[in-house]
């Protein structure tokens, strides 16, 4: 669906213009990317084509989330306000595009307009919702001033709420203060998500190789720059409205086949360490059979409840930190290296992985008696009382 189709022209209002690039790009570039996404159109120019019933008018020295944008492209006649009061968009019928403009431009407080006067005036978190599924959290929308002075806190900003609430400890709390001065790097030289991809797909067969032969610190060290860059190239991707089907196919690819051929090759290579594992087949089945049973969990309780198993309660949500997934057991199997005992590592990473396939079959069994009873299984963040943003 296009802007014209639908009667509604999306207009970039070169008001005010900072002139800042925001992750490589100009908002222009920004909000063109956005609303394309929504299915929505931006005019060429700063003129609504003819035949609009309704005008949206963005001023481009703001940054708005994606969220954000596509809802107001959808929205009723409105005007938008930031947190200060100061108008930064107005979805406004067509024959007071002039009015809009000189309002969102600063040049007038009072609508001259009557139906301009009449129009609500809302905030971002009056216009869409907090909560985002596919991310697994709450964050609020923006829509925030851009200039020299604000532009790294308003990148943070976007860089945090890129990131999903319910994911394991490493990724939540080591990766970020890094992450995003290398995601910027890669963005202000056109460094696309899926040439990070494919760097992370080399250090997987490397981490392999060193496993293999048992170079157990050498291989975490490369296992640790692939789960790096594949916190990048994703964080990438989203702030900068890159994100494909086929990415995110070859991204999720490598991270969902790479940790089962990783612990088959630490269980080979503690046999160059003499340090083999005296059940070493039980042990193979059970953190690759366990692997592969965790990721059924997750797709039954999709399946069956609609949302993912780590955002059911909040018990959930802290549980995946730890969770038996690639991180947390690399780390494991890290620290045994670091004590000489890389046997130990892969027996311990066995022992938890079955401890938390139990835990979820008993999560599993609990939402279905809550169902059951005629309960809701429903995810704590979908909660407008949860006040935790971007958790």
């Amino acid at each position: 669906m296009t802007a014209r189709a639908a009667g509604i022209a999306v207009v970039g209002l070169g008001v005010g213009s900072s002139g800042v690039p925001i992750w490589g790009m100009t908002t222009a570039e920004r909000y063109r990317r956005a609303l394309a996404r929504a299915g929505v159109t931006l005019a060429e120019g700063d003129v609504a084509p003819d035949g609009a019933e309704r005008v949206l008018l963005l001023r481009l020295d703001y940054v708005m989330d994606e969220n954000l944008l596509a809802d107001l492209a959808r929205a009723e006649p409105m005007i938008l306000l930031d947190d200060d009061g100061r108008a930064a968009a107005a979805m406004v019928p067509a024959g007071s595009v002039a009015a809009a403009r000189e309002l969102l431009a600063g040049r007038t407080t009072e609508a001259t307009d009557p139906a301009l006067a009449e129009l609500p005036r809302r905030k971002p978190v009056e216009v869409t919702s907090a909560y985002r599924n596919a991310l697994r959290k709450r964050a609020d929308p923006y829509a925030l001033r851009l200039s020299p002075a604000t532009r790294r806190d308003i990148e943070w900003r976007m860089f945090m709420g890129a990131y999903k609430g319910a994911t394991d400890f490493v990724t939540k709390y080591c990766w970020p203060r890094i992450a995003v001065h290398v995601t910027r790097w890669c963005a202000d030289r056109a460094i696309t998500p899926n040439m990070v991809t494919w760097v992370s797909l080399l250090f997987v067969i490397l981490a392999f190789l060193a496993f293999w032969n048992g170079w157990f610190l050498t291989g975490c060290l490369c296992a640790w720059i692939m789960t790096f860059l594949d916190t990048v190239d994703g964080k990438l991707a989203r702030v900068t409205l890159t994100s494909s089907k086929l990415g995110d196919v070859f991204d999720h690819g490598i991270d969902m086949i790479s940790p089962p051929f990783w612990y088959w090759a630490w269980i080979v290579g503690l046999h160059a360490t003499g340090m083999p594992l005296g059940e070493e087949i039980l042990i193979l089945l059970i953190v690759i059979g366990g692997y592969v049973l965790g990721r059924l969990q997750e797709g039954y309780f999709l399946w069956r409840f609609g949302i993912e198993i780590h955002v059911w309660q909040a018990l959930d949500t802290r549980f995946r930190l730890i969770t038996a997934r690639r991180n947390p057991n690399v780390a494991i199997l890290m620290f045994a290296a670091l004590f000489g005992r890389p046997d130990l590592g892969m027996a311990l990473v066995a022992l938890w992985t079955l401890v938390s396939l139990a835990f979820h079959f008993l999560r599993i069994f609990q939402a279905e008696q809550a169902r059951a009873r005629g309960g809701a299984v429903r995810s704590w963040l979908a909660d407008p009382a949860v006040a935790q943003a971007g958790v």
